[in-house]
């Protein structure tokens, strides 16, 4: 009977880990996509010989950034570069003859985790970070970690998808890792 109750909580255990799910082939073909604004990027948005319009932006709650003169301006989803198109052809009707307008990332939206974390919570996001790194910047794992993959969710182009990651692979800004319990 117990050789019986063990086979069971062994059973249930690698049912547990199959339960895991593969990352999304997204996951993979944004690592070569161009960076798309979101929520928290804060901007250096830069209009060249025009000091009064040049300066930091945060990307707000509904996506947008703004400036002065045009108001708010869509950033969510787009590039650095399609951000600094629309703001200048915006200028460009009725403020300025020729605006050169440059866009760069400033600081990255933060990345959360959350699970089997010693210090669970919300992270600033740095160029390079992988799942292993973010995991040793929330202070490591638990004793009751699972230690071989990683949940990560993530949105991309509006749709929510969530995989289960190997330590070694990248985290994005926003990316929301889920370090699950091992069952024993």
């Amino acid at each position: 009977m117990l050789r019986r109750t063990f086979l069971t909580i062994v059973a249930a255990g690698l049912a547990g880990c199959r339960t895991m799910t593969a990352p999304p082939s997204a996951f993979e073909n944004q690592l070569i996509e161009p960076y798309r604004l979101d929520s928290g990027d804060r901007l250096r948005i830069t209009v060249f010989e025009q000091a009064s319009l040049t300066n930091t932006y945060t990307v707000d709650q509904s996506g947008h950034v703004s400036l002065p003169l045009i108001g708010s301006v869509g950033a969510r989803g787009r590039t650095t570069q399609e951000l600094a198109g629309t703001i200048a052809g915006a200028l460009k009707r009725g403020f300025l003859r020729d605006p050169d307008v440059s866009v760069e990332v400033d600081a990255y939206r933060p990345f959360f985790i959350m699970g089997e974390v010693r210090a669970p919570g919300q992270y600033v996001f740095v160029t390079g970070l992988t799942v292993q790194t973010a995991v040793a910047i929330a202070g490591g794992f638990t004793p009751r970690a699972f230690e071989d993959l990683v949940q990560i969710t993530r949105q991309l182009n509006g749709e929510v998808l969530t995989g289960s990651v190997p330590l070694t692979d990248p985290v994005r800004p926003g990316d929301v890792l889920t370090v699950r319990q091992r069952l024993f």
